[in-house]
């Protein structure tokens, strides 16, 4: 079924949750990241719940046939949020969520290297320029210089990595989603990081006030809702006319940077974002020129 108003406001509402989930992780303050993961994971599951009672039904949510993929899934999905969230708490927001564009570039080179997928001169020439944009990011944190002798500020490493690893994930969704419904791949993540924070806050944990609690939780809500947007922005439009809406999170992100905290990424980042940005939409109308759909599904 195909709705594609429908389907662009669902994934326009999904980039705003998960800025709102961004802000929430901010405003909760200084919380040690197994803290943040856990609530991430566990409040994400109410909204899924709550949907799935409307729609498949809670059992069928938690069906699968393929219990080692989403071990994997899980595994690799987990080390890309603490990636993720240790970058959100060293660097503006804005500036995280530009690095997140250079996802889809990752998800290219991995299609091409381990799903054997053709990738002709225009896709690698996004690629190319996408790794340009992602250049000019860096001249604010070191330059070219950092990134050769591996000595990049943390944050821009955490992001870096982030980019990679969630690539990594959407190539392996898409071998998932032959047998999979999309409610169990995010059921068992979810439960994957609540478990993960869970054992990380044995040892690493801090009380919380009231309001870091509160941030926490709406962090999780947020979060869960934005994963259940995108889930069915896709069931009503492809991939490939979707993918560009993505950066509207940019907006979302700039708007809470600095109506929030006061913040703004240095102007080459934004510089560098926009190449980024361009590289993607290329590749996007490629794709959607081809017909070849490729889910770049947001961890986060």
């Amino acid at each position: 079924m195909r709705d594609v108003p429908l389907a662009i406001a669902l994934k326009l509402a999904q980039t705003l949750f998960f800025a709102l989930m961004y802000a929430s992780i901010k405003l909760a303050g200084d919380v040690p990241i197994g803290e943040v993961v856990f609530f991430r994971g566990f409040f994400a599951l109410v909204p899924l719940f709550v949907w799935t009672f409307f729609t498949v039904g809670p059992i069928e949510a938690i069906k699968t046939q393929r219990p080692a993929y989403h071990v994997v899934r899980g595994v690799v999905g987990v080390a890309a949020m603490f990636t993720n969230f240790t970058a959100l708490s060293l660097l503006p927001l804005a500036t995280v969520t530009a690095f997140g564009f250079i996802q889809p570039i990752f998800a290219v080179m991995l299609a091409a290297l381990f799903l054997r997928e053709h990738v002709g001169p225009y896709r690698w020439a996004a690629v190319l320029a996408g790794f340009a944009g992602v250049m000019m990011m860096i001249v604010p944190h070191g330059g070219l210089a950092s990134l050769l002798s591996l000595n990049l500020p943390k944050g821009v490493g955490y992001a870096l990595t982030f980019s990679f690893l969630s690539a990594v994930v959407v190539v392996w969704i898409r071998q998932m989603s032959t047998t999979e419904r999309c409610e169990a791949i995010v059921f068992y993540f979810m439960s994957a990081c609540a478990v993960a924070g869970a054992i990380i806050m044995i040892w690493d944990h801090t009380p919380l006030t009231l309001s870091a609690g509160f941030w926490l939780v709406m962090c999780g809500l947020f979060g869960g809702t934005g994963q259940l947007l995108m889930t069915y922005s896709y069931r009503f439009g492809e991939p490939s006319l979707l993918a560009p809406f993505d950066y509207a999170s940019m907006i979302w992100a700039m708007i809470l940077g600095w109506f929030v905290f006061a913040e703004m990424p240095a102007p080459m980042v934004l510089a560098g974002a926009g190449v980024v940005i361009a590289a993607g939409m290329l590749i996007a109308w490629r794709e959607h020129r081809l017909r070849v759909e490729i889910p770049l599904e947001p961890l986060t």
